[in-house]
């Protein structure tokens, strides 16, 4: 058998397996502790839409000057942000904090995930061309 045949039939299987599979991205959406109940909102609204996309979202409150000794406070707001999304997310890691942020991630549930494959790869199959019929000649 030809080796060079070889390796480039295991490369064209390779980019084959890889066609299909999406690769999850971490996304970040931050806040600050003195946030408004619509910002939160919206927030949360873009949170969803990268959870459906089938990424997953780091949650992130910044403090600032004093709020850093009140850090309660940022846990009940990352609490109240979960609270809408449990349907379409999973807590991964729990609010922990981290220098002068207190962060979350949310990953999605298999269920999310798994469609936001399916449409990836519906999306995929629309970008391909289709093969060209032969057409004979007179």
């Amino acid at each position: 058998m030809d080796y060079g045949k070889f390796k480039y039939q295991q490369a064209k299987r390779e980019r084959e397996s890889r066609r299909g599979s999406k690769q999850t991205e971490l996304r970040e959406v931050r806040m600050r502790v003195k946030i408004d109940t619509h910002d939160r909102e919206f927030k949360i609204r873009t949170a969803r839409k990268l959870l459906l996309e089938g990424d997953k979202v780091k949650v992130s409150v910044m403090f600032r000057a004093r709020e850093i000794t009140h850090p309660e406070v940022a846990r009940e707001l990352l609490d109240k942000f979960y609270e809408p999304l449990k349907d379409v997310a999973d807590l991964e890691r729990a609010p922990a904090l981290e220098g002068r942020f207190m962060t979350m991630i949310l990953d999605p549930t298999k269920k999310v995930r798994s469609s936001a494959q399916a449409r990836e790869r519906e999306r995929e199959s629309a970008r391909e061309p289709a093969p060209a019929a032969a057409v004979e000649g007179d």
